[in-house]
Order: structure tokens, then C-alpha cells, then sequence
């Protein structure tokens, strides 16, 4: 399902635990390292698309979870012409996200990556808030940094490992502190 303008509605998941650090996934066969996402299916709410992209990829359950915040608009990234399939060119551009920002209220041990027949990661980690702007593909940098920086808001001081106050990031570097 893609909207008007090429893309494909879809929600992005960060997941953290009650020290600030987020959940990371390597995808599956692959040296890449990304928040859990996948798209809304016709007729599904961004909500429950979430849910369900939780519970299939991460094997959390809605009651593992507590959603502190989503993003108030679609953030959109497009996709390199090179990874989109031939079929799709001249159609698909990329993604368009809703991002939903949870707190882990269970337990590390209730995460499974193998709670669906199709996994999406083969391994994970907790990472400090900001390290994924560092460590995404580069397509998927600047809307990284748009959902982190609006909703680093609902955390409690997620600039805490900084010292202070966080600025956003300059060409895609690690977020600064500032002491203005």
C-alpha cells in the first residue's frame, strides 16, 4: 500500500528500558543495526500496526510495554533507487513513519526474536539513547534524528550521559552538549 506520493506507510518502534538505553536489532543475516519498524496494513491504526510489529519482532506484548510518546507527523526517507526491487521503480520512494517511543515495563528475558516464522533480527542490545544516530545506514540518518530529538521530551533527561542539555546534531555527528 502506498500513498499518493510514493510511500509506504509504516511505524518505527524505540524501545527503552528504564535507564534511557534503546533496544537495537541486527537484522537478520546482515552486519546492519536498526530500530524495530514495518507497515501499517489497510485498515490497521499506526497504533495497532505498532503493536503488532512489537509482538513480530520483538516478541513483546502490549502489556510489556508503556507508550510514553509517538511522533505528531510522518517522518519520510527515501530508499536508494539500488535497493528498491525493478517492479517498483518509478512508484516507490521510501517510507513514511510514525514513530511510537515505549518503556519496557517487563522484563529483558520477555523479549523473544524468534516469536514469528519470519524473524527480522538474529541478535540485540541495549544501546545508550543517541549511539543509533552513529550506527544506522545513512538513508535512514536524518528521520533517526528526527524522532530521537522529538522524543527524547518524554524521557526522564535523556541528554543525562552528556552532562546537560543536548543540541541536534551537525552532518549526522553524535548529538553536542551545551551549557548555554
Amino acid at each position: 500500500m502506498l500513498d499518493r506520493d510514493g510511500y509506504r506507510p509504516n511505524v518505527g518502534i524505540i524501545l527503552c528500558n528504564s535507564h534511557n538505553q534503546v533496544f537495537w536489532g541486527k537484522r537478520i543475516k546482515e552486519h546492519a543495526w536498526q530500530f524495530p519498524q514495518g507497515g501499517i496494513k489497510y485498515g490497521e491504526t499506526p497504533e495497532q500496526a505498532m503493536y503488532r510489529e512489537l509482538m513480530e519482532e520483538v516478541g513483546l506484548k502490549p502489556e510489556h510495554v508503556k507508550i510514553l510518546g509517538r511522533t505528531r507527523d510522518w517522518l519520510r526517507y527515501e530508499v536508494p533507487t539500488s535497493w528498491i526491487k525493478r517492479e517498483w521503480r518509478g512508484s516507490y520512494k521510501g517510507q513514511k513513519q510514525i514513530w511510537f517511543l515505549l518503556r519496557l515495563t517487563g522484563r529483558d528475558s520477555d523479549v523473544s526474536l524468534r516469536a514469528t516464522e519470519h524473524p527480522e533480527f538474529d541478535a540485540w542490545r541495549w544501546s545508550e539513547y543517541w549511539v543509533p544516530l552513529a550506527d544506522v545506514i545513512e538513508f535512514k540518518r536524518d528521520v533517526y534524528q528526527l524522532a530521537l530529538n522529538e522524543l527524547a521530551v518524554f524521557l526522564r533527561n535523556p541528554a543525562k550521559r552528556y552532562g546537560g542539555k543536548t543540541r541536534k546534531p551537525a552532518n549526522n555527528a553524535l548529538p553536542t552538549v551545551s551549557d548555554e
